[in-house]
């Protein structure tokens, strides 16, 4: 813990989340046939809806507007039947979807990291932020919903302070609060939204600092086992099993804790981050 705060790379432990390359396929069942043209407004808001009605774990989507399109991706949970009951919600909208699988399992990661301890768990610190004079840092829902006291090793000796905030699902944030004086919490960013197309960088423990793009904005993912979250930044960067909660940024651009995802570093995947700006709102803390 106490080496991430030397400089801007190693202060961020960013989650990791394995992923794996998205490979674009066609809906069960459907006959090849000239794509149809961009869906407007009503066809995608109609088609969002029939997606998040469906209920199928395992699967992500945001839409695309300039595309026309709503995204799904699968994971290797989702069955061709699973897809078929998407399409079947969809109905007559379903030119509107474009479905993509992934490898590996959308899940929140907690697990494997040198970042925050506590209650057995391993998550990552993701940014530090303040209220007045009184120092907290972000991290993600899922492990401030297990861990309620935080410590810097492993050996749960050098208290960090509690968690005096969370909420998973729907969101994934918490807020910690530092009761350790003797604990440095560096700043130097600003909050910002993500834009598609963006170049960004993840880091962690794990798998050292891994880059990529945004892929997606407003994603909502239906985690494999439980848990949906909305509003999510979609991301190709890799990750692996481990800290949950750290930080995605763009140089001094602070943008999402990282929430989860499914993959590897070795053949790629896909992440989700919960966007800073509304956690921030949520507990009235500021970036500094």
């Amino acid at each position: 813990m106490r080496s991430t705060v030397r400089n801007t790379r190693t202060r961020l432990l960013a989650v990791v989340a394995g992923l794996a390359a998205a490979t674009t396929l066609g809906l069960p069942g459907a006959q090849a046939a000239p794509a149809p043209g961009p869906a407007g407004a009503a066809q995608l808001a109609r088609a969002d809806a029939a997606v998040e009605a469906a209920g199928v774990g395992g699967t992500a989507w945001y839409v695309d507007r300039a595309a026309g399109r709503v995204v799904v991706t699968a994971d290797s949970t989702v069955t061709d039947e699973a897809l078929t009951k998407i399409r079947d919600a969809v109905g007559a909208d379903s030119g509107a979807l474009r479905v993509q699988r992934t490898p590996g399992v959308f899940t929140p990661l907690l697990g494997a990291g040198d970042a925050i301890y506590g209650n057995g768990y391993r998550c990552s610190l993701g940014f530090n932020v303040r209220s007045g004079s009184t120092y907290y840092f972000l991290t993600a829902g899922h492990c401030g919903d297990v861990v309620n006291t935080w410590y810097a090793n492993s050996a749960q000796t050098t208290l960090i302070g509690p968690t005096v905030g969370s909420s998973f699902p729907g969101n994934d944030y918490a807020l910690v609060r530092y009761d350790n004086a003797s604990l440095s919490h560096p700043g130097g960013f600003t909050a910002a939204d993500a834009y598609v197309g963006e170049s960004v960088k993840r880091s962690g423990s794990t798998t050292g600092t891994r880059s990529g793009k945004v892929t997606g904005l407003n994603a909502t993912v239906h985690y494999s086992g439980g848990g949906t979250v909305r509003g999510m930044i979609q991301t190709n960067v890799c990750a692996e099993p481990g800290d949950s909660g750290g930080a995605l940024y763009d140089g001094s651009k602070a943008l999402g804790i990282t929430s989860g995802g499914s993959g590897n570093c070795s053949t790629g995947g896909t992440t989700f981050y919960q966007p800073v700006p509304e956690a921030l709102a949520k507990y009235k803390v500021s970036l500094y």
